[in-house]
């Protein structure tokens, strides 16, 4: 079949403004931008955060501005290929850094977005998800998902800063993006899940035997536990491969959201790492270590609290530059999703 479309201009003006009092267009001429062959048309750029540059402008942020007139204190991490006003990091993934000074609290609200935060520093901060306090230190995943109420707070004496993922742009592009504020919840008497009801692979309270499974059982991850799984499995992955871990709820096996997918790769000391290419975007955010990134040609150079996004069908090669410490990282993609819409696809890393 000829590639050779027909073009706009080759229309009669008559025809074409005939289409346009009645709101139509032809497909033809515009088929190959949303239809390419072989691959998709981006415009996601291989970008890298530095968190040594983000800070101060936090910091200052907290200065200029009071938590009663931010609500939450965000600088967005926007993606230059897709429009800075646009506040992508891909075209799914919406990334920001929030910061919470000592004694300040972010008041409850629920949205449809589905949101987790990840602990870049700090002590002393907790979310409260459906009335469940969730400490929060370095690394740590928690989970807010779509119309849970959740609000954060700071008991510690440092500022406290954590990555905010949501599924976004795209809960925004359907037009389907509110919030709802409340009141404060009250607190349960017990300590969170990860710390009673979830603590080992394989092991489930029984009472959720035999019921329909709570879709969001677990709503905090702590680190401390995933850099040890991860350095378990390190010792059964052959030299040269990422050591990779999905987060998963506990009660089904599946992804923790319906649209969003984490997950903890390490890669050991002095190691490069080449994982399959995948159809989905991803942000990468540097919990631990140092190293470089080639993104299709494209290299970035990160150290610890970095963040960095892949565009769609990227090569990706990743190496730690020590050679006596792990280099960990958090990943966040929009794999989910791709399944869900039966298109997910993973390519051989040669």
């Amino acid at each position: 079949m000829s590639n050779q479309l027909g073009t706009l201009e080759e229309l009669p003006q008559d025809y074409r403004d005939s289409l346009t009092d009645l709101n139509l267009l032809p497909l033809w001429p515009s088929l190959r931008s949303v239809l390419p062959y072989g691959k998709p048309a981006r415009r996601t750029d291989p970008v890298l955060w530095k968190y040594k540059d983000i800070r101060p402008l936090l910091l200052k942020a907290g200065e200029l501005t009071p938590i009663e007139k931010a609500e939450r204190r965000v600088l967005a991490l926007a993606n230059p290929g897709l429009g800075l006003a646009n506040m992508m990091a891909t075209p799914s993934i919406y990334i920001g850094m929030q910061l919470i000074l000592p004694g300040e609290s972010a008041p409850n609200h629920k949205h449809t977005p589905s949101a987790i935060r990840c602990v870049v520093e700090g002590g002393g901060g907790f979310t409260t998800v459906e009335g469940e306090k969730c400490p929060m230190e370095k690394g740590d995943l928690i989970l807010t998902p779509s119309g849970m109420w959740h609000e954060h707070g700071h008991e510690g004496k440092d500022p406290v800063v954590w990555m905010d993922a949501l599924d976004l742009p795209l809960v925004y592009y359907l037009e389907a993006s509110y919030c709802i504020d409340g009141e404060s919840q009250p607190l349960r008497n017990a300590p969170d899940s990860s710390q009673t009801r979830y603590r080992r692979a394989g092991l489930v309270p029984y009472a959720s035997l035999g019921r329909s499974r709570a879709p969001y059982p677990l709503t905090r991850y702590p680190w401390v536990e995933v850099r040890e799984a991860l350095e378990a499995l390190a010792q059964d992955v052959p030299a040269g491969q990422p050591v990779w871990l999905a987060y998963v709820n506990p009660e089904t096996g599946f992804e923790c959201l319906p649209t969003l997918g984490f997950s903890a790769v390490m890669v050991r000391p002095g190691e490069t790492v080449t994982p399959p290419r995948r159809s989905c975007s991803t942000v990468i955010h540097v919990i631990e270590g140092a190293g470089e990134a080639d993104i299709d040609g494209t290299r970035v150079t990160f150290e610890e609290d970095d963040t960095f996004a892949v565009p769609t069908h990227a090569a990706v090669t990743v190496v730690n530059s020590s050679a006596k410490k792990a280099l960990n990282l958090f990943v966040v993609d929009d794999a989910p999703l791709q399944r869900k819409l039966g298109f997910y696809e993973e390519f051989s890393a040669a």
